[in-house]
């Protein structure tokens, strides 16, 4: 199968991609490489990946050049040095001329939408980069994949956007209609998108709602980078709300193994479904949203005492109140994705951070 990933030199995106290419399929990557946090940290996941910018001979401006320049198609695809049937372009999901040129002249089987602007309280900063990236960027998805007769898309939602609900765990039948930040309301906004799409085109799309996803290759704005950064430079911790929080923290292998499953099995129309009494994560169309979580919430003092007995060292810790935008809790029903892939995450979450305080030891030079 042919797929695009977008968001390849991302956290989740990066490990898509390396599990696609083990099992045989071909991958073009996709992805801007903004500087929403350190751009080294992408270019490595890159490199894992056998894209390196030394196979253009120029320098990481030059390259910047080069993607952006009127060259041949050809030329701006980058060919992996470890893996033959991986490819990677460096875009911009908002480029809409050259996302169109791209989905027109490679013709993809199927299409996973991870690329994103990330991050709660960076939407409070810069909203507007979330409007370009998840609202302009998801739209000309949709219509590449729309004039190009591409019937398998899945995207990345968020936990976020259960916003002010406090039904816990959350379910995908729950509504959705009261988000706290500007990122949970444009992934809200991406999964009514779809579903136009859907009832409109008869594409297939499937949503994930990621719940707060941690491992090797993490991102830097995310608690448990956050904390081994702070920990392992003898700085205090961030314990925000006091402590009184919790995660659904979940193991990015499992993360992947569930995109996968879902890849592999494009949506389809719901016959159950009740326009009298409609359930938001189905549809007559072919159109489905599922929660991609551990189903087991940690209490976040309890994660972090996970943490510090991995790194060795106990944490000193700075209490706060809550963020803007935050929320106390998430918990996600995953009885829909155990139900139609048998899925169920099974990494435990010592042995999760044990890899994750491995790799940042090694990658920090620790």
């Amino acid at each position: 199968m042919k797929i695009l990933v977008t968001g390849t030199a991302g956290f989740i995106g990066y490990h898509l991609a390396l599990k696609l290419l083990e099992r045989g399929d071909e991958v073009i990557g996709l992805d801007n490489i903004n500087d929403y946090y350190d751009v080294n940290l992408k270019y490595a996941r890159l490199n894992q990946l056998g894209i390196s910018y030394e196979d253009k001979n120029t320098s990481n401006s030059e390259l910047d050049d080069l993607c952006h320049s009127q060259l041949d198609w050809e030329s701006k695809l980058i060919q992996s040095k470890i893996y033959p049937k991986h490819k990677f372009v460096k875009m911009d999901l908002s480029d809409t001329k050259s996302i169109y040129e791209l989905f027109e002249k490679e013709k993809f089987d199927a299409v996973c939408n991870l690329a994103a602007q990330a991050g709660v309280r960076y939407s409070i900063e810069n909203p507007h980069a979330y409007i370009d990236s998840n609202i302009k960027g998801f739209m000309n998805i949709l219509e590449a994949c729309r004039h190009n007769d591409i019937k398998n898309l899945s995207y990345a939602s968020s936990s976020s956007v259960y916003g002010l609900n406090k039904s816990q765990p959350f379910k995908t039948s729950d509504h959705t209609d009261h988000p706290v930040s500007l990122y949970a309301a444009t992934k809200k906004s991406n999964e009514m998108m779809a579903h136009t799409y859907s009832h409109l085109y008869n594409i297939s799309t499937t949503g994930l709602r990621f719940f707060t996803v941690y491992g090797p290759w993490g991102r830097p704005d995310m608690a448990p980078m956050l904390f081994a950064d702070a920990i392992l430079n003898d700085r205090a911790i961030k314990v925000f709300n006091h402590g009184n929080m919790s995660r659904d923290f979940t193991y990015v292998g499992d993360i992947v193994d569930g995109i996968i499953k879902v890849i592999d099995n494009p949506s389809k129309s719901n016959e159950n479904f009740d326009a009298q009494n409609p359930d938001p994560s189905i549809s007559s169309a072919p159109y489905r949203i599922y929660n991609i979580g551990n189903n087991a919430p940690v209490q976040l003092l309890d994660f972090i005492k996970t943490l510090e007995s991995s790194i060795g060292i106990e944490a000193k810790k700075n209490f706060m109140d809550m963020q803007d935008g935050d929320v106390v809790s998430t918990y996600a029903d995953t009885n829909d994705l155990i139900k139609d892939f048998c899925y169920k995450p099974d990494t435990d979450l010592s042995d999760g951070i044990a890899e994750f305080v491995e790799w940042y030891r090694e990658f920090y030079d620790k």
